[in-house]
């Protein structure tokens, strides 16, 4: 099968490359130019646009059989309101302009990223995918988003709406970062430590991307997160534990705000996440609970 990546030339998108180079199937990601892609393989191709406007780059599409939309500004650094402006338009512009560019004469299979801030501070509830988005900045953000991905329904194509957790990988990503931070002694929980941390190892991104492929009755949101979340302090626990750090030094709520500004809030309220359609549908997670999947890391 042609796959394509837009936004696959970050942490998740190299990764889902490799992984499905190894399947056999082609791949050609569409990236901004920040990163340099160093993927040596004859299935492989890279193209270089500004997604958030139209271009040449669609094309592509025409080709497609599958489609897995990573596009995105990153949202952990300071909110800025021109900066938001930039997360949102990264999402919704792109998506809309992949959408418009799927071939109308065949069905293609478009894997589309959103994220657990989908649903916002939910508090001690369980939140599985029948769970209303919030109406705070990043609720607001992935409902704009997934209609975007949702058009191509309309033009005959199967749309699966990817709401990941935090996913942790080799590489980079959240895990790198997280591991410098307690290699310097200065790792700790967030706030009180109380709120769920929605969690995924890297490879069953991989794995459920290919399960949700090969089920070809299977559409709509699934939550990409981990069976076993937990609170936020016992992943800095985990983290101490399988880094032999300490894992006391708590990060306040003030200054959290005082260097992220807004972005601080969505790091202080948490989500717990159920994957309810992966498990209702049959996949198996490879890393359910996190001490398994940080031994694989750090190994």
């Amino acid at each position: 099968m042609k796959i394509i990546i837009p936004g696959g030339t970050g942490f998740i998108g190299t990764y889902l490359t490799r992984y499905f180079l190894k399947k056999d199937h082609s791949v050609t990601v569409i990236g901004t130019g920040t990163h340099p892609v160093a993927i040596d393989h004859p299935a492989f191709d890279s193209v270089f646009a500004d997604t958030c406007h139209q271009g040449k780059w669609q094309e592509i599409f025409e080709k497609a059989d599958v489609v897995i939309n990573l596009t995105g500004k990153s949202i952990f650094k300071r909110w800025t309101k021109a900066y938001k402006t930039q997360i949102r338009d990264s999402r919704i512009l792109t998506t809309r302009h992949v959408v418009a560019a799927l071939p109308d004469d065949r069905s293609v299979v478009l894997f589309s990223a959103s994220a657990v801030g989908y649903y916002g501070n939910c508090g001690e509830d369980s939140v599985t995918e029948r769970t209303p988005s919030a109406d705070d900045f990043l609720g607001q953000l992935g409902r704009d988003w997934e209609q975007e991905a949702q058009v191509a329904e309309r033009k005959g194509h199967r749309v699966i709406r990817m709401r990941f957790g935090v996913v942790f990988g080799k590489g980079g990503g959240p895990f790198q970062q997280m591991a410098k931070v307690f290699k310097r002694f200065a790792g700790g929980p967030i706030g009180n430590g109380r709120q769920w941390f929605p969690w995924i190892h890297l490879l069953d991104v991989a794995r459920a991307i290919k399960y949700i492929l090969n089920k070809k009755d299977l559409e709509g949101p699934f939550n990409f997160s981990s069976t076993h979340p937990l609170r936020n302090r016992d992943v800095a626990r985990a983290f101490g534990h399988v880094l032999n750090r300490p894992a006391g030094l708590t990060a306040p709520p003030f200054m959290l705000r005082f260097v992220l500004g807004e972005f601080a809030d969505a790091l202080l309220v948490g989500q717990r996440i159920v994957p309810d359609r992966l498990i209702k549908n049959g996949f198996s997670f490879r890393f359910p609970r996190l001490d398994n999947a940080l031994d694989d890391l750090v190994s």
